[in-house]
């Protein structure tokens, strides 16, 4: 045998042993990898003790990527879960799972921890524990508040969902999720943005817009801005912010913000005694002052954060706009634009509605304003 040929021979033990041991690592950490997701499995299958009391089904963690550190694992996974009897489908939330093992590389993995995921904001119960108030048509979800706090927002709910049904003929839930958390800062977190954005308002929705499988919205109420409103002031709210739940499913991308914030309050001050002059003070300035607006508010007009001043005008502004129309043209006819604008061009919705144009509703908006708005 020639030297080469018996340097070969001899080598090729060795080279198999690499090449096994190489085959079986990844084995051994996809078992390592299933055992901690089988552990995130089993933990998840019971939702935690501070969650009593809130009705949850379909409560489910589900991994997608796993980092071991010795002994110490982390979980990145979603988690789905029902309010029942709310949600139509099931609601995420983006979450961290920590896990260790017990015993040393021979034990097996436990949950030891669980938050929401870098950059993901946190679920209620993630502030403390929560209090639960049922009432006919509301769930009300609060951390830090007491119970008569909870048990008004409750009543409140109640009777904005029957005004926003009234005013929104379209199919819907019916029903209404209200988170409260404990201060400003609390209700910026569950919704991702500074607090400066929702400072001095009652309330606001979450929700995706234009999908009819989304699970339910929640009203997300502020405590400080909540405290300053009068009795008439927090149906006002409340009521705007179901009727955006109720007419969800119709609102899309093309629906003007318009549209879609003066119906919530169309619908909130329906039937009620409150006046052009009451309900709309920094418009009704502005147009004493001669300043009146040229088009109808763009969508920037709302966005949160900014003039306070300005922000009042293009809701009183929109406000006034589908107060006209109903006015005008019959709450049916309102509600078929809303329908409409959220399916195609705002053009053609006002056309088949209306039986005019954008330029057509803007001066009758510009008339009314002057009439309604204008000094005594």
């Amino acid at each position: 045998m020639s030297p080469v040929r018996r340097l070969l021979v001899r080598a090729l033990p060795l080279l198999l042993s690499v090449l096994l041991a190489g085959c079986g690592a990844p084995a051994a950490r996809d078992a390592a990898e299933g055992d901690i997701r089988d552990a995130v499995a089993a933990w998840s299958r019971t939702p935690p003790a501070q969650l009593a009391g809130i009705p949850l089904e379909g409560w489910a963690y589900e991994v997608s990527a796993v980092r071991r550190d010795g002994a110490e694992a982390t979980a990145r996974a979603e988690l789905h879960y029902r309010l029942t009897g709310y949600d139509t489908a099931p609601a995420g939330s983006a979450r961290e799972v920590r896990l260790s093992r017990d015993g040393g590389d021979g034990g097996g993995w436990r949950v030891t921890g669980d938050r929401p995921a870098p950059g993901a904001p946190p679920q209620l119960w993630d502030q403390g524990p929560v209090a639960v108030v049922r009432g006919a048509h509301a769930l009300v979800l609060g951390v830090g508040r007491s119970p008569q706090t909870l048990s008004e927002i409750g009543a409140e709910a109640d009777r904005a969902v029957p005004a926003a049904s009234a005013a929104w003929p379209g199919p819907w839930a019916g029903r209404v999720v209200v988170l409260v958390p404990d201060s400003l800062e609390r209700m910026a977190e569950l919704l991702g943005r500074p607090a400066a954005e929702y400072r001095g308002m009652g309330a606001v929705t979450t929700g995706r817009v234009g999908a009819a499988a989304a699970p339910a919205d929640r009203v997300v109420v502020n405590p400080e801005g909540w405290a300053e409103l009068s009795a008439a002031g927090r149906g006002v709210v409340l009521t705007h912010e179901v009727t955006h739940v109720a007419t969800r499913a119709a609102t899309s991308a093309r629906t003007p913000l318009w549209l879609s914030e003066g119906f919530a309050d169309w619908a909130a001050y329906r039937g009620g005694a409150t006046t052009p002059q009451q309900a709309a003070p920094a418009l009704a300035r502005a147009v004493r002052r001669g300043e009146l607006p040229g088009a109808l508010p763009a969508d920037e007009a709302f966005a949160f954060g900014g003039d306070p001043e300005a922000l009042a005008r293009g809701y009183e502004g929109a406000w006034l706009a589908c107060r006209l129309i109903a006015a005008k043209w019959g709450d049916a006819t309102l509600v078929h634009l809303y329908e409409l604008a959220g399916r195609g061009p705002l053009a053609t919705a006002l056309e088949e509605t209306i039986g005019g144009d954008l330029p057509g509703l803007t001066l009758a908006w510009q008339a009314s304003l002057r009439q309604e708005l204008g000094a005594p």
